[in-house]
């Protein structure tokens, strides 16, 4: 009986540890069919702005039917695991997803189909362009030959106009520089003349001011003078009047 529990007991973990297993397993195979998903919807974008050359677009379908190929073989895979399932709840959950994985494959392809048709259109379109733009460019240069020679007249006339006109200009710069030069002669024989009457002008406010000063003490003196006058009138009618 012990040995019974024994294996009962670890036929229950073995049968754990794979039903683990198994979780793991399946949610390896739902990241990658993700991650496939992403990448195609990623190239399929890079398709429909894809605008030449063809060979790009070639590179462009060569990795997408890739991807397809990888996602493909993810589907399958979830598919084997869902019959492998113990609960019959389990694997119907994962056959659920499993065709919502198939419809969103067969919607990826119909949006790759369209988005291939869009470009090569745009492409073709691009080149016919080009080749108008080509026979539109060779009949251009045609006219261009035939006006080449009247353009090359014209701007040697040009070029002369414009040595005349740069002639005319250094003469004037020319005449504009002795200007200045007179102008600057002028100038300082002005500046040295003010230095002249500058100096003039400090004289005589030296000599107004000794002036000013020689009136002042001619004015004293004056005053002076006409003090003792008085005084003295005073001495002698204070002598005649007062005898004693």
């Amino acid at each position: 009986m012990m040995r019974s529990a024994r294996d009962l007991s670890l036929s229950g973990v073995r049968t754990g540890d794979m039903a683990s297993t198994r979780d793991v397993h399946v949610e390896i195979c739902h990241q990658e069919i993700v991650k496939y998903d992403l990448e195609i919807k990623a190239l399929i974008q890079d398709i429909r702005e894809c605008m030449g050359p063809i060979s790009a677009l070639n590179d462009l379908n060569a990795q997408v039917k890739e991807k397809f190929q990888l996602l493909r073989l993810r589907i399958q895979d979830l598919e084997q695991m869902a019959k492998e399932q113990d609960k019959e709840s389990d694997k119907q959950t994962l056959l659920k997803e499993m065709e919502c994985h198939k419809k969103q494959m067969l919607s990826n392809q119909t949006v790759w189909r369209k988005a291939n048709l869009s470009s090569k259109l745009a492409i073709d379109n691009s080149e016919k362009d080009e080749l108008l733009e080509g026979a539109d460019s060779t009949r251009q240069r045609k006219v261009t030959k035939e006006n080449l020679t009247e353009s090359t007249s014209n701007i040697t006339e040009s070029l002369m106009s414009v040595s005349r006109m740069m002639a005319q200009q250094v003469q004037q710069s020319e005449i504009t520089m002795h200007t200045l030069a007179t102008s600057s002669r002028t100038i300082q024989e002005a500046n040295e003349e003010f230095k002249s009457m500058s100096g003039t002008i400090q004289l005589g406010r030296k000599l107004i001011t000794k002036y000013n000063r020689r009136e002042l003490t001619d004015k004293l003196l004056i005053f002076l003078a006409l003090a003792l006058f008085l005084a003295t009138v005073l001495y002698i009618l204070k002598k005649r009047l007062f005898p004693f």
